[in-house]
């Protein structure tokens, strides 16, 4: 698929997928049925007054939307401004993953498809996917790499629990990278009768524009709720982690024309940017082909795809989103990193601070509020996107 020119908004992609120069859909012959089937379908779906009742009522009545946007006093208190967290961690599963899973779930009905499969990192959109199949009755398969099965043990147990197969990806560094090649390789061998839920904004065109759609929800009610709080509708920050991305997608999603708000997407540096241990791909990556799109990725001089390493395994990914590639190189967006150990940190205080133990992906995005300076008349929103109990045993580990 050729890029056009011809883009309906700067930070929204064109007929083919394209944000810039970032996304469109580079995908075995095997899948292009598929992929070209949801292309042509799903805004049509997503349009669609029947399939909008049924998205709200399951966000509503499933999920427990809308979630609360919390004045977090002692924090604000400590760095001098005002912060306020949005409580996906309070979703239905304990994070924003389930968002995007409802709405997929029900893009697969309307699709026809009885097969569902999925990769995951933290586990947290396993648990999110095996949830809707378990709502639904449809059959799942969550790829999973071995490594990740082992630190977030009790997110297995979950989708077990709901009826899910869980399948090892047991090549590569074992982690998200290679969870997400098995599901490929999965689909192009089950082309007929399977749905692939993408639990981030990434892999070919319509999934990064669709996983968004759906996680703007965050951002649509981040608007009013902050309008009912402070009587202003718009942030001055809005801070988010980065892996794919989605979490962040959700949380920008309303305010990419608003120049005033300053979207900050922190990624997860490992080590440190320059140990060879990291996940930091705005810092280290280059543009190149990954997973079905043209993004910026962390790879050799010759286009082998360099391990990534995090502390947690949702932001354990070489690569990201097409939208955050385009948010970064046109400068929209602010993209900054934190460490393994400031994250752990930053999780510790949250902590102790406002009593909420975050996920350790989402810690990473608190890591950055002592790396910058604030003013007391700031609106901080930060998208607080999972809870830590699936991160507990590492919590207990790093922090005696």
């Amino acid at each position: 698929m050729n890029k056009s020119t011809n883009s309906i908004s700067e930070f929204h992609p064109d007929h083919h997928g394209y944000y810039g120069m970032f996304g469109g859909a580079f995908i075995p012959e095997m899948l292009y049925r598929n992929v070209e089937e949801l292309r042509t379908q799903y805004l049509q779906h997503m349009n669609d007054a029947s399939f909008q009742k049924d998205f709200q009522d399951l966000l509503r009545d499933f999920v427990g939307r809308p979630t609360p946007l919390f004045y977090a006093k002692r924090l604000s208190e400590k760095y001098g401004t005002q912060i306020w967290l949005k409580r996906e961690d309070l979703c239905h599963t304990g994070a924003h993953k389930v968002n995007n899973t409802v709405g997929q779930i029900l893009m697969a009905e309307r699709l026809g498809k009885k097969r569902i499969i999925a990769e995951t990192g933290a586990g947290q959109h396993g648990v999110a996917t095996a949830t809707v199949c378990a709502l639904k009755g449809l059959e799942c398969i969550v790829y999973m790499g071995e490594k990740d099965m082992q630190r977030q043990a009790p997110n297995v147990a979950r989708m077990r629990m709901m009826g899910a197969k869980v399948v090892p990806a047991t090549s590569g560094s074992k982690t998200l990278k290679d969870a997400t090649n098995e599901a490929i390789r999965d689909w192009i061998n089950h082309p007929e009768d399977t749905h692939y839920i993408i639990g981030s904004v990434v892999g070919p065109h319509p999934y990064p524009d669709m996983v968004a759609r759906f996680q703007s929800v965050i951002s649509e009610e981040i608007k009013w709720q902050l309008k009912d709080a402070t009587g202003n509708e718009e942030p001055t920050h809005v801070i988010a982690c980065v892996g794919g991305g989605s979490n962040a997608a959700g949380a920008f999603y309303h305010f990419l024309e608003s120049v005033s708000v300053e979207l900050i997407a922190v990624e997860a540096a490992g080590e440190g940017v320059d140990s060879g241990k990291s996940a930091a791909t705005t810092a280290l990556g280059t543009p190149g082909i990954l997973h079905g799109s043209k993004s910026l990725l962390m790879q050799t001089a010759d286009g082998q795809v360099v391990e990534p390493h995090s502390i947690s395994a949702g932001l354990d990914y070489p690569g990201i989103g097409p939208l955050h590639a385009h948010l970064h190189t046109s400068k929209r967006g602010k993209y900054l990193h934190a460490t393994d150990e400031e994250a752990l940190e930053a999780a510790s205080e949250l902590s102790r601070t406002e009593g909420i133990i975050p996920a350790l992906e989402t810690a990473h995005a608190f890591a950055v509020l002592k790396k910058m300076q604030w003013k007391p008349s700031d609106r901080v929103v930060i998208c607080l996107s999972g809870r830590g109990d699936k991160d507990l045993a590492t919590y207990m580990e790093k922090l005696k």
